[in-house]
This record gives C-alpha cells, structure tokens and sequence, in this order.
C-alpha cells in the first residue's frame, strides 16, 4: 500500500512539472509571437524598412482575390496610397517544426486604399524560417473565412 501510494504522489509531481511546461511559452514560440506582432505593426505605421527587414528575399504573399506579391512588390505596395487605421490578430495559433514555424490567425484590418475604404476580416497564414540564425517570413496567405 505504501509503495501504491509513493508511486501516485511520484506521478502527481511529476504531472505538475508536465502542466507547469505547458502553461509556459517556448522561446522560439514567444520570438514567433513577437515577431507577427513586430510585422502586423509595422504594416500598418508604414515602417518600411521594418517591413523589408522582417521578410525574406524570396518573401511571397497571396491575397485574397489570388493575386500573388514578392518582397519588392509587397513593400511597393505598402509604401503607395495606403492608409492603414486598424490592423489586428486574434485567434493565434503557432505550430513549430525545428527551422519553421507555421502561424495561423483572425486577421481585421481597416482603412483606405486609393481614397476608398475598406474593411477585411481574413485568415491568414504565415510562414517564418530560421535562416542564418534569424527568424525570416517567407509566405504569407490571406483568405476569406467562409463564414465571416
């Protein structure tokens, strides 16, 4: 009986090591984390050189409609007649595989475009890779959520 219970309270501790693990954020996720929140700001302020600085040469982006954008088109883009008032995350979700890590999330952005408003609620995907010891984002992949 003894021995039962020794055993039940060895498996409890370590149960709670096991939970205590879980409930705190691995470095590489909480980096992760950081850096959409570091992209999705600088987006939307404009900043393009913490834009340009943030993706990979071989950086592409699909949008909604299909379209498709390297890095340099992208950044052409933020840098034209975009005013971004709103742009946010929810729902965040970060899957790691070693040297990858596979964001999804909500996205709301809100603003205007060549003097004419818009409002997207997406889902997006990001994909981020460590390359040369520094975390890169090298796709992206916004869609229309089939029931907004």
């Amino acid at each position: 009986m003894r021995a039962r219970t020794f055993s039940i309270l060895i498996l409890c501790l370590l149960g709670c090591f096991a939970v205590r693990d879980v409930a705190q954020e691995k470095p590489d996720v909480a980096s992760i984390r950081a850096l959409e929140s570091k992209w999705v700001e600088a987006y939307k302020r404009r900043q393009i050189a913490e834009v340009a600085a943030l993706l990979a040469e071989d950086y592409v982006i699909t949008l909604e409609d299909g379209s498709t954008y390297g890095k340099v088109g992208f950044i052409s883009y933020n840098a034209g007649p975009l005013r971004v008032d709103i742009a946010e995350l929810a729902d965040v979700k970060i899957h790691m595989h070693e040297n990858i890590a596979v964001v999804i999330a909500a996205y709301h952005e809100r603003g205007e475009l060549g003097g004419k408003s818009y409002d997207y609620h997406d889902r997006l995907t990001d994909v981020w890779m460590k390359i040369s010891g520094k975390w890169q984002l090298i796709a992206s992949h916004y869609s229309l959520p089939a029931n907004p």
